[in-house]
């Protein structure tokens, strides 16, 4: 179990007993989202780098002492986290930097890095004993949501974009789900689970609202710092959609910190798509807020206009002297196959996004040659094999014939041998 003893409200400050708030900031509303604090000394003795070294848990949870979850028994089984983490001696050497290492999410369960936010929340709904869990998405987040509840045997209803890709559509019916496409977009889906989960008193999954989730989606860079012995990267790269994974990436770093676990928090970098960034526009803008706004990328996965935890996505960036970056939807689709190629990391849009946004700055001479980079994939490429198939491009077709493909191998549609 961990040892979770107040939240705190992101803009005002203000904290909070557990037991007594749920989800928001009751001053601030529903801007003022939460940090969850620890008792760090009780931490601290549990939870050291010699106990991790000996540790052989190969999943988030053994980080479990650092979790919010009340009683381990709810813990589901899925093994989610402690994902690859790659390092690309071609993509260092190619960009001009001293090291790139590519952190797969797309490894997980059901195929992102939501994935360890939904399985710290249904452990949080059992903690509280809820009986069913709701959430909106563009569509990663609702496939994990469903993925875990089916497997702690809790009912769940997910709101998604009537755009979402097939393919993770296809994932929230399979795990059965009752799924909702909303008529508009995620702003909408959003609203529409809300309204719901409030009339029927379902537990909110909604990372934006709910504090216990960021606590789940921290845990990549809690790996991220492990993996490299401590010794955490100069940059980390990671794409910005309602702002819980770079928030969460953030808290992670901090929480080591606070344990002195590492010496300094890495400068993180929020890449955005160019039809789809408010929180960047802030960002540059040096605003305090952000403004809402029409949206239209490939990438589903980060395709918000009305971005809820946009408080933490901005301290992520600010606090850590970090930077954000915009790539345009051609950036994105062209990053998918140049990844593949060169890591074997196959990516959705979203996650190829933190790619294209590393090569924009490196290219732009924004990054120094002795860096050490670390770039998050937040999820598979086989969730939206649609624009996948459009980046690269189509296969050769011949007869089944010997002369046939020696003639089409000559010809300029292939590649030479």
């Amino acid at each position: 179990m961990g040892f979770p003893v107040k939240l705190q409200c992101v803009l005002c400050g203000k904290e909070y007993d557990p037991q007594s708030v749920k989800y928001t900031c009751p001053v601030c509303g529903q801007d003022g989202t939460l940090d969850v604090l620890y008792d760090y000394d009780e931490v601290s003795r549990i939870l050291t780098r010699e106990s991790l070294k000996k540790d052989p848990t190969p999943s988030l949870w053994r980080y479990e002492p650092l979790l919010p979850v009340i009683n381990s028994k709810n813990i589901p089984s899925l093994m989610v986290g402690w994902t690859p983490l790659y390092e690309s001696k071609r993509v260092a050497e190619k960009y001009g930097v001293s090291k790139v290492f590519i952190k797969d999410d797309g490894r997980n369960p059901t195929g992102s890095l939501k994935d360890r936010a939904s399985a710290v929340g249904v452990a949080k709904a059992l903690d509280f004993k809820y009986t069913t869990v709701a959430c909106a998405s563009t569509g990663n987040a609702a496939s994990s949501l469903s993925g875990f509840a089916a497997v702690a045997g809790l009912p769940s209803f997910i709101f998604v974009p009537e755009k979402a890709p097939e393919a993770k559509v296809a994932q929230l019916l399979v795990y059965g789900a009752t799924v909702v496409l909303v008529q508009g977009d995620y702003s909408d889906a959003f609203n529409l689970a809300a309204a719901a989960i409030e009339r029927y008193g379902w537990y909110n999954r909604n990372c934006a609202i709910n504090p216990y989730l960021v606590e789940g989606k921290k845990t990549s860079a809690l790996e991220i710092a492990e993996q490299l012995g401590w010794q955490v990267p100069d940059r980390v790269f990671i794409s910005v959609g309602d702002g819980c994974c770079i928030g969460g990436l953030y808290k992670g770093f901090w929480d080591l910190l606070n344990l002195g676990f590492i010496d300094h928090m890495p400068k993180i970098v929020g890449v955005q798509a160019e039809n789809a960034s408010p929180i960047y526009e802030a960002f540059k803008a040096g605003a305090e807020r952000v403004l809402f706004g029409f949206v239209d990328t490939v990438a589903d996965s980060i395709s918000v206009g009305a971005p809820k935890n946009w408080a933490k996505a901005l301290r992520a960036v600010r606090k850590s002297n970090g930077d954000m970056v915009t790539v345009s939807d051609e950036e994105i689709l062209s990053a998918i196959p140049e990844m593949a190629r060169a890591t074997g990391v196959f990516g959705e849009p979203a996650g190829a996004a933190a790619y294209a946004g590393f090569r924009k700055m490196a290219t732009q001479g924004q990054l120094d040659r002795d860096e050490t980079v670390a770039i998050v994939v937040t999820g598979n490429g086989l969730k939206d094999i649609q624009n996948a198939r459009k980046a690269a491009g189509k296969p050769l077709s011949v007869a089944p014939d010997i002369e046939a493909f020696e003639k089409l191998l000559q010809s300029d549609a292939a590649i030479s041998l």
